[in-house]
């Protein structure tokens, strides 16, 4: 019994210390607490998105770097391809992609990926038929592809799935619904209107599997973004009511409320009314004068901490969720650069990216293209830059180095670095052995012998 009454007490004592965890289910939503929302919707997302410039940052900054230039969709292999030039069916693709801006429409969808859980393009084909149809044949080739049209995640929703176990088809998408006024078009104050059913043949959803079911990047690290928005806005509003709160006023004992009254020109009754009018003139303008008869006015000063530490905890934890040095996320601070290290980081973080989401993305838009005509049947590969690629100005402080190193091993006798090593280093070609080319021709004898005469023919010998 006593065993007990102590457990009991040490429970109690550790629910008033921790009570999210011992026994007090009062306190538990701690999202509720800090004013976080329980369950994230594509509309919050978006609105921290178009809100929020830290949350823009990172949404954009993978996409700027990983797009820095777009792809090529080449039909040779790059083992085979040394030296040949760009094939004339290449040369159209690449004319009638930039007609469409297909990459540009391509580097959208990537972008709007990030805000929700997916994203997508939807391909309108010349092959006469309604969006809801299936594809089959497109004819005309490259001209078949009329337009390229990207989506956000609350654009386009599953209209009906399919059901049936027995098709193979099952849990996967019959048919979707894309709804353009999901989103208000700032630009032109109104909603979009278009709005009709779209058969899969005829949509690529942008995710890691393309399927509905991806991850916003801006999820994890939501709370954040609110925490940031709370403390710039709470030192915003914080340092405008110190600049300009309202007034205390303190009547003095000996303060005559007739005379006041009769001063500002209202009845007695009316001086409290006329008080608050004076003062919210005065509230108006910086440079008003605010003078009260037998009432002294103070101001009540707001004693603010210092944003920063909070501000750059929260920042800290956002760029963590989403894998970007705060250096690159938000430029440079207080002077300071992004390091070398940062840079190379960042680079091998975008070209994975590419690697691992964005090109296995591209090419099944690419097989899709294939399937319905607008592309022939190729074993096609994309040409694209190398992000971790040295710049070149890194590439020549490199051989710098190797050449002082060489110049400094000149006492030695020992060299560290051949010419075509450091050559190789910039891109260069290694130069051409001169070793098997012909000595100079001697100069010819200022008189030469004459050739000797030819011996005669035997029937012209008459002598």
């Amino acid at each position: 019994m006593k065993q007990n009454f102590i457990t009991n007490a040490i429970t109690r004592s550790l629910a008033t210390m921790f009570s999210g965890y011992f026994g007090d289910t009062k306190h538990r939503n701690y999202y509720g607490d800090y004013g976080y929302p329980e369950h994230l919707e594509f509309p919050l997302l978006y609105k921290m998105f178009k809100r929020s410039g830290i949350a823009r940052a990172g949404v954009v900054r993978p996409i700027e770097r990983c797009w820095y230039d777009a792809p090529f969709l080449q039909e040779i292999q790059p083992e085979d391809r040394e030296g040949l030039p760009e094939t004339r069916r290449e040369k159209a693709i690449r004319m009638r992609f930039d007609e469409l801006q297909f990459w540009a429409r391509i580097r959208e969808a990537d972008q709007r990926s990030r805000v929700g859980q997916y994203a997508g393009v939807i391909f309108r084909f010349a092959d006469n038929k309604r969006f809801a149809e299936p594809v089959t044949t497109v004819p005309g080739g490259l001209e078949g592809l009329v337009e390229v049209i990207p989506f956000y995640e609350s654009q386009l929703t599953v209209g009906v799935w399919e059901t049936d176990e027995r098709s193979p088809e099952y849990g996967q998408p019959l048919m979707y619904l894309f709804n353009e006024a999901e989103l208000y078009d700032a630009d032109q104050r109104k909603y979009k209107t278009r709005s009709f059913n779209v058969h899969p043949d005829r949509v690529h959803i942008w995710s890691r599997d393309s399927s509905v079911y991806g991850i916003s990047s801006l999820e994890a690290g939501f709370n954040d973004l609110l925490t940031i928005e709370k403390v710039i806005g709470a030192g915003g509003e914080g340092f405008w009511k110190n600049a300009k709160s309202a007034p205390v006023l303190n009547v003095d004992k000996d303060a005559n409320m007739a005379q006041l009254a009769q001063a500002l020109g209202v009845p007695i009754d009316q001086l409290p009314d006329k008080l608050d009018e004076v003062v919210g003139d005065w509230q108006k303008g910086f440079d008003q004068l605010l003078m009260l008869q037998g009432i002294k006015a103070e101001s009540l000063g707001v004693s603010l901490p210092q944003p920063e530490e909070n501000m750059m905890t929260a920042l800290q934890s956002f760029s963590a969720s989403i894998s970007i040095r705060m250096k690159i996320l938000i430029g440079s601070q207080a002077g300071e650069r992004a390091s070398t290290e940062d840079r190379d980081e960042w680079n091998q973080t975008c070209q994975s990216r590419r690697n691992n989401y964005i090109i296995p993305n591209i090419t099944r838009i690419i097989r899709k293209l294939v399937r319905v005509g607008v592309l022939p049947e190729r074993d096609w590969c994309l040409a694209w830059s190398d992000l971790t690629e040295s710049s070149m100005s890194d590439k020549i402080d490199r051989a710098v180095k190797m050449a002082d190193a060489n110049q400094k091993a000149l006492g030695t006798g020992e060299v560290y670095f051949t010419g075509d090593e450091v050559r190789g280093v910039v891109g260069y070609e290694p130069l051409e052995e001169d070793d098997d080319q012909p000595d100079e021709d001697p100069e010819p004898d200022e008189d030469p012998e004459p050739d000797e005469d030819p011996e005669p023919d035997d029937e012209n010998d008459q002598t």
